[in-house]
């Protein structure tokens, strides 16, 4: 059975999100406070609305040279994201980011941003499970 985004990448993570009016000083703080590289932007009703990424940062905000205080995340995020399903393989979602150039990718169920997933995630994953296929055949049990 291949493994999927939801539980084999991603199984118990503390979602981010930030709304639209949050400023860009604010939202970089709380990633650099909280470790990742991308957060999901979701309206009053919790609806995936964007995604502020690093690359957003760097691209959109310093080299503009905005000033990250007065500059909405609304204003320089990724609008209207692609999404995955937590169904989706992680050998698909792994290939669909790579080929679009993506690191971080939401999940969404029925409209309902469920998680994010990172290549690194991914990545862990198909190590993960390599590694165990090769025990398997060596006979090896961990």
């Amino acid at each position: 059975m291949p493994q999927t985004i939801i539980p084999d990448a991603v199984s118990q993570q503390s979602l981010v999100t930030v709304h639209p009016g949050d400023s860009v000083r604010a939202v970089v703080h709380l990633m650099t406070k909280r470790h990742i590289g991308a957060v999901p932007v979701v309206d009053a009703d919790g609806a995936l609305v964007g995604i502020f990424t690093e690359r957003d940062v760097m691209c959109r905000v310093v080299d503009r040279e905005l000033d990250s205080h007065a500059t909405t995340v609304e204003q320089v995020m990724t609008a209207s994201p692609a999404t995955a399903t937590p169904d989706w393989p992680v050998l698909m979602a792994l290939e669909h980011m790579t080929a679009a150039g993506y690191r971080h990718l939401p999940v969404v169920k029925d409209g309902k941003l469920l998680a994010i997933v990172s290549i690194r995630d991914l990545y862990a994953a198909v190590t993960g499970k390599l590694e165990d296929d090769i025990l398997a055949l060596s006979g090896t049990v961990l």
